[in-house]
C-alpha cells in the first residue's frame, strides 16, 4: 500500500500542543488494522487510529463528500451533486463512475433536477419522488489483485437497487418488488456486498443471495437458497432473554436490525438496541438460520459467540481475529445500527462489543468531536 500523508487533527484535550505538530505527524496504518473514518459537521473528514486514539486529516479535502462504503483502502463516496466515485483517502487516486441517470431499469428511470435526481416509474413522466445525495446508501467491494470492483447503492424510499462493475458505463437494476407468490418484497432492512455477492435481508424476512458476476450480459443471477422459508423474526421481548432485560424493555430509545455474512457464507441477523439509560447501555443479538426448519417459517437459533473471529458490522461481515492488528476476537465493531434508513432516535456510538464477557469499549477522544457520520473500515 503506498504510504501518504495524512496529518493528525488535535481533540479538545490537546489543541494547543497539536498546532505544532499538525503538519507532522504521518499515518502509516498496518494493513488490516481497523481503523474509523470520520465525518465532521464542519470540517470535513479524518481517520481515527484507536491504537494510538489520534485523528488524522486525510490528504483530500472531503469536505461535501458523503461516504458511502468502504474495502479495504477504498471508499465509495458521493458528493452534493450525486456524483459517485471511489476513492483512496491515503493518496490522491480518485475513480470515477458512471453518472447515476445513467441507470438503466425496466419499471423506474432517474432524471436530474439540479442536483437532485427525481425516481418516477417509467409509465408515469410527470409524477416521481425526489432524492438528495443524503438519501443514498452505498456498499463496495475492490479486488486489489486485479482493480476489479462492484458499486451498490439504493435510495433510502425505493423498491429497487442499483449496481455496476468495473468496464460499466450505467447502473443496473435489481427490484425489490414481488416477483412471485412466495416472494413479496417491496422493500427492505439491510444489504451485505461480499465479494461478487449480494445479500438482500428484505421484508417479510426474506434473504435474497444474488450472484453479481453471473447472468447475461453483465447481468446477476438469484442463487438464494430454500426461497419458500422465510426467516421468523424474533420478537423484542424475546431479545431480552433475561429478567433484567425485560424489566427495562420499556427503557429502549432504539431498534435495529441488521445482517452480516460471516467467512464461511453464513448469514447472520444482528439486532442491537439501546437503553435510556446514564450508562448508555446498548446490547447485540446475533442469529442464524435453523438448519431443520419445522414449519413454513425458518425458525432461528441464537449464535452465543463468533469464535476467533469479530464482525465489523459497517462493513456486514466477520473477519480473523488478530491481537497483533488490534482486532478483538468474538467481538463486533459498531457505529449505528441505520446504517441504511437513519432515524432520529439513533445516533452515533462507536464501540468495540465482546460478546464473551457483554461489555463495551468506546474511545472517549471522540466524544469531543462533532461528528455526523463514521465508518470502521480495514486498510489494505
Amino acid at each position: 500500500m503506498e504510504r501518504s500523508t495524512l496529518k493528525r487533527r488535535s481533540s479538545s484535550s490537546d489543541l494547543e500542543s497539536a498546532k505544532a505538530l499538525r503538519s507532522s505527524l504521518i499515518l502509516r496504518p498496518k494493513v488490516g488494522s481497523p481503523l474509523v473514518m470520520l465525518s465532521r459537521e464542519k470540517e470535513g473528514c479524518g481517520v481515527y487510529k484507536p491504537d494510538e486514539d489520534r485523528v488524522y486529516e486525510t490528504k483530500r479535502d472531503f469536505s461535501g463528500y458523503r461516504f458511502l462504503g468502504n474495502s479495504g483502502k477504498w471508499s465509495l463516496v458521493v458528493d452534493s451533486r450525486m456524483k459517485f466515485y471511489i476513492v483512496d483517502v491515503f493518496s490522491e487516486e480518485m475513480i470515477d463512475l458512471p453518472p447515476i441517470e445513467s441507470f438503466k431499469g425496466t419499471l423506474f428511470r432517474l432524471e436530474r433536477l439540479g442536483d437532485n435526481v427525481r425516481n418516477r416509474l417509467v409509465s408515469d413522466s410527470a409524477h416521481g419522488l425526489v432524492n438528495t445525495a443524503e438519501d443514498l446508501r452505498g456498499r463496495l467491494w475492490v479486488d486489489d489483485n486485479n482493480g476489479d470492483y462492484v458499486v451498490v447503492w439504493v435510495f433510502q424510499r425505493s423498491e429497487y437497487i442499483g449496481f455496476c462493475k468495473k468496464g460499466d458505463d450505467h447502473y443496473r437494476e435489481i427490484l425489490l418488488r414481488g416477483i412471485d407468490v412466495h416472494w413479496q418484497f417491496r422493500g427492505f432492512y439491510d444489504f451485505v456486498l461480499k465479494g461478487h455477492h449480494l445479500y438482500i435481508h428484505v421484508v417479510r424476512g426474506f434473504i435474497r443471495h444474488l450472484d453479481l458476476s453471473a447472468g447475461h450480459d453483465g447481468d446477476f443471477k438469484d442463487v438464494s437458497e430454500r426461497q419458500d422459508f422465510a426467516l421468523h423474526r424474533p420478537s423484542l421481548m424475546s431479545l431480552c432473554m433475561d429478567e433484567r432485560e425485560r424489566i427495562k424493555i420499556n427503557k429502549i430509545i432504539s431498534f435495529t436490525e441488521s445482517i452480516a455474512v460471516t467467512r464461511s457464507g453464513q448469514v447472520l441477523l444482528v439486532y442491537t438496541y439501546e437503553l435510556n439509560s446514564a450508562e448508555r447501555q446498548r446490547m447485540f443479538h446475533l442469529y442464524k438460520r435453523n438448519p431443520n426448519p419445522t414449519c413454513y417459517e425458518t425458525e432461528i437459533v441464537e449464535v452465543d459467540s463468533l469464535g476467533d473471529e469479530a464482525l465489523f458490522l459497517d462493513l456486514g461481515t466477520t473477519v480473523p481475529a488478530d491481537h497483533t492488528l488490534g482486532i478483538e476476537p468474538n467481538s463486533i465493531y459498531f457505529t449505528r445500527g441505520d446504517r441504511i434508513y437513519h432515524r432520529n432516535t439513533s445516533c452515533l456510538d462507536i464501540c468495540v462489543f465482546n460478546l464473551t464477557t457483554k461489555t463495551i469499549k468506546r474511545f472517549p477522544t471522540l466524544s469531543n468531536l462533532n461528528l455526523k457520520d463514521a465508518q470502521w473500515f480495514l486498510p489494505s
